[in-house]
Parts: structure tokens; sequence; C-alpha cells
């Protein structure tokens, strides 16, 4: 737990960091050209559909889950929002630095996807240490699952991914062989790194905004007491 500003800070910076390296390898993911998780070929959907960049149509899905969360009563911290939107825009600057070019062979496309995957991976670790709350999609994941607790959670992940697939095929978005990989790789990509990092994401008590704002106005109010 956060029990400083300076805790915050330092766990912002961490999260934000490890933000960024998940998009790299979301990036490394859409460049692989074989099709891409369903949460990006939504958003790659949205932004051809209404022609507005990758990043921009990421932050509105992920305000949009946001504000599903907030009328399920799911607790939404700093790192909620820097999820929403540290994401989309690096994966806008990686698109417009044009460091890799998009793949036409099928099996360095697969291993460009795996290796995004990995990275994808190893940074929620970063990400998700930092204790600042969960991402948007991975926060309505968890309420619905409260409410629908006859389904596993697993079983409400592929709910979700089927309606969010669905909707991101209409709307244009890449649907290939990366797209059936997904589900498995990213699973099994994300275990491997927790395990070589000695990380259960289950032990971490993550902070909400009201905590987060108590710890930050905690020293105010303890300086006004002594005056």
């Amino acid at each position: 737990m956060n029990k400083t500003p300076l805790d915050i800070l330092k766990s912002a910076v961490t999260a934000t960091l490890g933000l960024m390296m998940f998009a790299v390898g979301t990036y490394l993911i859409i460049q692989a050209n074989i099709g891409v998780d369903p949460w990006d070929a939504f958003s790659i959907g949205i932004s051809k559909r209404f022609n507005i960049l990758f990043g921009t149509a990421s932050i509105i899905i992920s305000f949009a889950v946001i504000g599903v969360d907030l009328l399920m009563r799911e607790k939404i911290g700093i790192g909620t929002l820097l999820d929403a939107i540290v994401v989309g825009k690096t994966v806008d600057l990686l698109n417009y630095l044009n460091l890799i070019p998009k793949q036409d062979n099928l099996w360095i496309g697969i291993l460009m996807l795996l290796v995004g995957f990995f990275i994808a991976g190893f940074s929620q670790y970063f990400y998700m240490k930092a204790g600042l709350c969960c991402g948007p999609r991975d926060a309505m994941q968890v309420a619905i699952g409260r409410r629908l607790h006859m389904i596993p959670i697993g079983g409400v992940n592929v709910i979700i991914l089927v309606v969010v697939l669905i909707v991101g095929w209409w709307l244009g978005g890449p649907i290939g062989i990366g797209t059936l990989i997904s589900p498995f790789a990213a699973g099994t990509m994300q275990q491997f790194a927790f395990n070589m990092m000695k990380f259960e994401p289950k032990e971490v008590k993550h902070q909400g905004f009201i905590e987060s704002f108590r710890v930050l106005t905690k020293r105010e109010r303890e300086t006004k007491s002594y005056e």
C-alpha cells in the first residue's frame, strides 16, 4: 500500500513505465499483421470508422468502460486513468515513428506476435505491483464476475471478449490467426513473466482514488493541526 505522497509518486511512475512497455507489446502485435486481440480490434475498428488515431479510439473506449465500472461501483484509482491514457497514446507515438514495418511473412508475424505478448505480459508486473487499481477492462471484468457469480471469471472474460470481437469485426478491425492465438498466448506469456518475477497479483492491495486522496492530504491536515 502507498502510505506517503512519495510512495504514490513512485508507484505512478512505475505504473506509467509499465504501461508504456505494454504499449510497445501492443504495437508489435499490431505490426505482426496477422490479427490482433479483441480489444485492439475494437479500437482499430473505431479508429477506421471515425477516422481517428488508434490511441484516441482506445481512450474513448477506456473512458466508456470506466463509466460502466463506476456504475457497478468498482474501485477506480490513479492507475485506471493512467491505463486509459498512456497505452493508446504511446502506440500512436510508435505508429508515428514507424520504427517497425507491418509484416507480410506469416512466421515472422507469429514470432513478432509472441514477442509482443511477452513484453505486454512482463509489463503488467510493473503496472500491477504499483497497487493503484486495475485498468478499466480488468475492473469491468471483475465487476461483472461478481454479479454473474455462477459463471467463472474466465467464462466472464470469454463472454466479454466474444462481444468485443464481434463488434470489432463489424467495425472493420483486423481479425486473423493472431486473434485466435491471442487468448492463449496472452495468458501464457503473462503467467510466464509473473513466475519469472515471482509475483502473485492476488496479493497486491490496490489503492483507489479515495485512499490516494487521503494519503496526499494527510500531511497537509497534520501541518494544520500543529498551527
